[in-house]
């Protein structure tokens, strides 16, 4: 086992489009475990865009960041942490992290399940797709969705669990022809579109003439409003995140129409996928036996080398990735 530890820390707040130069890598001692801890060696790495987020002020500067990962327990000093067994928890951007029993989750083992589901499909990404679709917009059978960023990795886990729960239509949008060729080619959406187009309302009607019941939103903007525009009577939003946003503090405000919502009896919500952790083994009897089945398959870009976390950061914002992004040990 190496004897440095790699630790990325943020050194500067962002304006617009954060950089390789808002960030460094820290070299450190391997930490060693304390009683009642043990000492975990990262392999998986998700980069997610609520990091964005927190560059603007909860990540602290000059320290270690935050994020989802999975790694080997390498030497353990409590029962509660067997060395071998592999682990999930929040202590990613960084190679080696000390953690106490209560700060992991045991991966299940789940014969066929490749390791990098349980940071996308089974992660949270999928859960956060999974609790839009069942707890928040509560899709019935045959009901028409329509999904922003749909290429993104919580945009398709949206699309093939919309097509596993019964929907009717799925209409997606993203950022390329390539794209879009991907989510009606791979996924299994019926339309979509390139948001860059046309306005997005026109795109929309052109998509989904008849309209959508339900719209999975990750991207906020003009989207958000022609979604609204497209909703029928008692139609539901469930609101992700506002990718257009994050690099764009100066974007002019969305543009609703207020009326449509009273009038439809539209419902919007929002939500963080941290207060539906209970969703977890929900989720997994759910979407487990179509994994091993082969009827629901992984989306996935999946970079190799924990020195290019910051560029596989950097390209997920742009929208270079297709599906969920992740960071793989080299070597």
């Amino acid at each position: 086992m190496t004897e440095t530890a790699l630790t990325v820390q943020q050194t500067a707040r962002p304006t617009g489009f954060p950089t390789a130069g808002h960030f460094r890598f820290a070299e450190s001692p391997v930490p060693a475990p304390a009683p009642g801890t043990a000492l975990v060696e990262n392999l998986l790495w998700s980069v997610d865009p609520y990091h964005r987020e927190m560059m603007d002020g909860d990540f602290a500067l000059d320290a270690p960041l935050e994020g989802r990962t999975l790694g080997r327990i390498t030497a353990s000093r409590t029962p509660a942490l067997p060395e071998g067994e592999i682990v999930f928890h929040r202590q990613g951007w960084r190679t080696h992290a000390v953690v106490r029993p209560e700060e992991v989750r045991r991966l299940p083992h789940y014969p066929g399940v490749p390791l990098t589901a349980y940071l996308g499909v089974l992660g949270g990404t999928g859960l956060t797709a999974y609790v839009a679709l069942t707890r928040v917009a509560r899709l019935r059978p045959d009901e028409d969705v329509f999904v922003s960023g749909a290429a993104g990795g919580v945009g398709t886990a949206a699309g093939r669990f919309a097509r596993l729960l019964g929907a009717g239509r799925l209409i997606g949008s993203a950022g390329t022809p390539e794209k879009v060729a991907y989510l009606t080619e791979q996924v299994g959406y019926d339309a979509a579109f390139d948001y860059h187009a046309g306005p997005a309302a026109d795109l929309l009607a052109a998509a989904a003439p008849s309209g959508v019941d339900v719209f999975v939103d990750n991207v906020g903007g003009a989207q958000l409003g022609a979604a609204i525009g497209a909703l029928r009577t008692r139609g539901r939003v469930a609101r992700v995140g506002t990718i257009s946003q994050y690099n764009t503090p100066d974007a002019p405000p969305v543009a609703l129409d207020h009326a449509a919502v009273v009038e439809r009896g539209l419902r919007i919500e929002g939500f963080l996928v941290s207060d539906h952790r209970d969703a977890q083994q929900e989720l997994y009897d759910f979407a487990v036996p179509h994994l091993r089945s082969g009827v629901l398959r992984q989306d996935e870009t999946v970079i190799d080398g924990f020195e290019r976390i910051v560029e596989a950061f950097l390209l997920m914002l742009r929208g270079g990735n297709t599906g969920k992004i992740l960071v793989r040990k080299g070597g």
